[in-house]
């Protein structure tokens, strides 16, 4: 052998294709086309809770309800009747006037009460043209010096038709404690020649609106009176008098 051995060296091909790297990642899917198929990353899912059902109103909420409405209705239903009664009807209070006062007895009994009787004569008036007025029974007419009744009657029972005008007489009688001082003031009271008196009505009556009876209501009047005198068995001159009379349900 030389000195210069021969070496020996692969042999390049030059025309064949350099070995490529894979397209697609190991582990990945391919398509039927052979395209890659991408795949996402795992998703982590977080689970949401539906909203909490509406609460539903309680029974005893809805029954307050239904009432409420109820009793609404009734009162509009009712506030209508009442309209239309009053623009039918027209209804208007009685009148009533003070005719005339006399005196019958007044004097001190031996126990020292105040005995009074008075005769008293009234004027009713009843101007409505579609409503009459029935008095019950329990009226009462009472006549008053200050704070101190002197005498009470009792009003009678009758009916009073439509635009109707009816004279009453009523006797009035009491006794009242501490006579003498009551005596002694009206006594000075009658010298000067005015005496106020005040008369009291409470009548209990029942509207009749055509044949139709409604339920019993109540007249309340007072007529301030003044008179010249007190003088027994003399028919008393009224100088003033002045009647305010309400209905009372």
């Amino acid at each position: 052998m030389t000195d210069h051995q021969q070496r020996i060296h692969p042999v390049v091909d030059v025309e064949a294709p350099a070995p490529s790297t894979p397209l697609v990642p190991h582990g990945s899917a391919t398509s039927e086309k052979g395209s890659p198929i991408q795949q996402r990353p795992p998703q982590r899912t977080i689970p949401v809770r539906p909203p909490p059902p509406p609460r539903k109103r309680s029974c005893c909420c809805k029954c307050i309800c239904w009432t409420v409405s109820l009793i609404v209705l009734l009162l509009i239903i009712l506030g209508a009747t009442i309209g239309i009664l009053y623009l039918v009807f027209r209804p208007q209070l009685p009148k009533y006037s003070i005719d005339s006062l006399r005196i019958s007895d007044l004097r001190l009994n031996f126990d020292m009460t105040l005995y009074a009787k008075f005769d008293v004569k009234i004027t009713a008036n009843n101007p409505n043209k579609k409503i009459g007025i029935s008095y019950e029974k329990g009226g009462r007419l009472s006549v008053w010096y200050t704070n101190s009744k002197l005498c009470e009657g009792s009003l009678p029972k009758f009916y009073q038709g439509h635009q109707n005008i009816t004279k009453l007489e009523v006797v009035l009688t009491g006794q009242t404690q501490s006579g003498s001082t009551l005596m002694s003031a009206l006594q000075e009271q009658q010298q000067t020649g005015q005496i106020p008196l005040d008369l009291k009505v409470h009548a209990p009556v029942a509207v009749k609106l055509g044949k139709l009876k409604m339920r019993k209501v109540k007249i309340l009047g007072e007529c301030k009176l003044v008179v010249d005198s007190l003088s027994a068995n003399n028919i008393i001159s009224i100088k003033a008098s002045n009647c305010k009379f309400r209905l009372k349900l």
